[in-house]
């Protein structure tokens, strides 16, 4: 199953579209929100990830932080660990 990525950004926000240019170039599929112009789902992101910055990145519901930390943890290669799909064995095996 591969991994479910969620990047909330803001408009006109130079470090969302770095953050998103990394994952497209790792050629990650990922659903991009804006709230920007709604306030209580800006809210309900920075309750989540305890961060009052965008992007805020939700990597299979876990927040990952904003631009700064994606390219941290991709320069340690943990982000390409992450970002590994999940293998799922049948029930019968």
């Amino acid at each position: 199953m591969l991994p479910k990525v969620i990047v909330y950004i803001k408009d006109y926000c130079p470090y969302c579209t770095k953050a998103k240019n990394l994952l497209k170039k790792k050629g990650v599929a990922f659903e991009e929100i804006d709230i920007t112009h709604d306030t209580k789902l800006r809210e309900y992101v920075f309750k989540e990830s305890g961060q009052m910055t965008v992007p805020q990145i939700f990597i299979n519901d876990k927040s990952v932080g904003g631009c700064d930390d994606l390219y941290a943890l991709n320069a340690i290669g943990e982000l390409d660990k992450i970002l590994q799909p999940v293998v799922i064995a049948p029930l019968d095996a």
